[in-house]
């Protein structure tokens, strides 16, 4: 296409090249180059299509000459457009700025546990565990070398890194005895190999080795100072496993251990434990790189020194109170306590007053009025009390305090009060010949007098009236009453302060 629309580019050339050099500002210029670009883009007709020749013609460079001198404003630079057709030129690229340099991943660190799982008769498995440290990007597995025992030469037996932690060796010969090494590899780097510390013989396991430790003994064992230590621990593997003891690594001191191992289990023993015996103890059963391991943590203990620094810190009253500091020796165990005891000068007799008290301090109460008294502290541990006590240098003088009894004193209370109803009278209606009664209530003091008027009559002695008064509460009855008994009864309560009165009316209904 670009070939055969040639010859409409060669009649726009000159114009375009005309339009470049007059004085345009740079944003109408796009513009105006539009309409060229899209008559290069349109097709040729049909006939010149056909006598357009194989290979287009080549076409006129644009002239290099330079352009006409174009009027500018004072002090301005005039810059010469492009030619049509050619490329614009590129804006400098900006300088490139220095970069930060990354700080260096560190390589993973060494896979870790590595141990063989099972040894067969050309082939044996191992197994390890991952490393602590595998970097940001992760770990892209591990590597796998081998190397026959007298030779240096290390064999790579997995072509890829693999991911999983066990892997088996195939192909091997029997008898051989082979190095094995694992190597963890990231983006970052390789880690440093983690190595078998011996060489794996390639013949069968039978039965691999395994470490019976009886339950008693997976806890620490306990044993005081002078007792025998007599510890069986059975095993098994196939063929006979090699057996060791170590203690921190370290051989074990023949002069105060002595082990003794059958096929099926090894038997350590000491004569007499020393506090110097404490520790863990590795137990190894080894078969051909094939290894189970076991712990035996041993302590021995005695009882604890005294405590230190036993003070009387303070009497009062019937109580005193105590401190003292722990013991400098704890007999190899932790403090579970101490007992307190106190003894009066009287009997001389030993009492104790706590039992496992937890703390450096107590309060000592309920001593007796007029007894000295004296006080110890014992230590405890696993192994009991120790052999002997602390004790306080001073002694405790319970004194009788002198106290002479002074009776409260009473304010005296002025009780005199005036008659005042608390309950007045109600208005009540009866039915002639039923009895019925007139309730009030009253308070005074002193008691108050109580009079009864019907219709301001006093009621004195009649026995159709029974005037009573019981707690404060007055009441009067009257007997089977007629028409002529309705009216305004009162009842005046009178006393040395004053008086007081409430009334209510009564009415007699006539019966049958």
């Amino acid at each position: 296409m670009t070939g055969k629309t040639a010859p409409p580019a060669k009649k726009t050339a000159p114009a375009a090249a005309k339009k470049k050099v007059a004085p345009v500002p740079k944003d109408e210029a796009a513009p105006k180059e539009e309409p060229a670009l899209k008559e290069e883009a349109a097709p040729a007709p049909a006939s010149e299509q056909a006598l357009a020749p194989e290979h287009p013609p080549e076409q006129p460079p644009a002239p290099t000459a330079e352009p006409a001198p174009v009027p500018t404003e004072a002090g301005a630079e005039a810059t010469p457009a492009p030619a049509e057709g050619s490329p614009a030129p590129p804006a400098e690229p900006p300088a490139p700025q220095p970069k930060a340099e990354k700080p260096k991943e560190e390589p993973p660190s060494c896979p870790l546990s590595l141990a063989v799982e099972e040894v067969r008769e050309n082939s044996f498995t191992l197994t390890w565990k991952t490393p602590e440290q595998t970097g940001r990007a992760g770990l892209d597995g591990y590597v796998v070398e081998i190397c026959k025992d007298g030779s240096s030469e290390w064999k790579a037996v997995n072509k890829e890194p693999f991911l999983s932690t066990r892997y088996t060796i195939p192909n091997l010969s029997s008898g051989d005895k082979i190095h094995v090494r694992v190597t963890a590899v990231s983006a970052s780097g390789a880690s440093v190999p983690a190595t078998l510390e011996q060489p794996v013989l390639i013949r069968e396991i039978l039965q691999l080795p395994k470490i019976r430790m009886p339950r008693h003994l997976r806890e620490t064992y306990i044993r005081r100072v002078g007792d025998a230590v007599n510890i069986m621990i059975p095993f098994q593997g196939k063929p006979q496993p090699e057996v060791s003891w170590t203690k921190g690594e370290q051989p074990l001191d023949t002069n105060r251990i002595n082990i003794r191992t059958t096929a099926r289990d090894t038997i350590f023993y000491i004569r007499q434990a020393q506090r110097g015996d404490s520790g863990k103890y590795e137990l190894s059963v080894r078969i051909n790189g094939a290894e189970d391991k076991a712990t035996l943590d041993i302590q021995v203990v005695e009882p604890p020194g005294p405590p230190q620094n036993l003070k009387l810190v303070d009497v009062w009253g019937f109580n005193v109170a105590l401190e003292w500091t722990p013991p400098a020796d704890n007999g190899n165990a932790e403090i579970k306590g101490y007992r307190v005891q106190k003894s009066d000068k009287k009997s001389g007799k030993w009492f104790t007053v706590l039992e496992r008290c937890t703390r450096t301090s107590c309060t000592i109460s309920d001593l007796i009025i007029g007894n000295t008294y004296s006080f110890r502290v014992f230590s405890e541990n696993i192994c009991g009390l120790s052999d002997s006590a602390a004790v306080a240098s001073g002694v405790a003088h319970i004194e009788k305090t002198k106290s002479t009894y002074q009776p409260e004193k009473i304010p005296q209370r002025d009780m005199m009060e005036p008659p005042k109803f608390t309950q007045p009278l109600t208005d009540r209606t009866t039915t002639r010949g039923y009895s019925t009664h007139l309730f009030c209530s009253v308070r005074g003091f002193p008691q108050p007098k109580i009079i009864w008027l019907k219709n301001q009559m006093e009621i004195r002695e009649d026995p159709k009236y029974i005037a009573l008064i019981e707690q404060g509460v007055c009441s009067l009855e009257i007997r089977k009453p007629g028409p002529f008994d309705g009216g305004v009864y009162t009842c005046k309560a009178v006393n040395p302060l004053g008086e007081a009165s409430v009334d209510c009316r009564l009415d007699v209904k006539g019966g049958l």
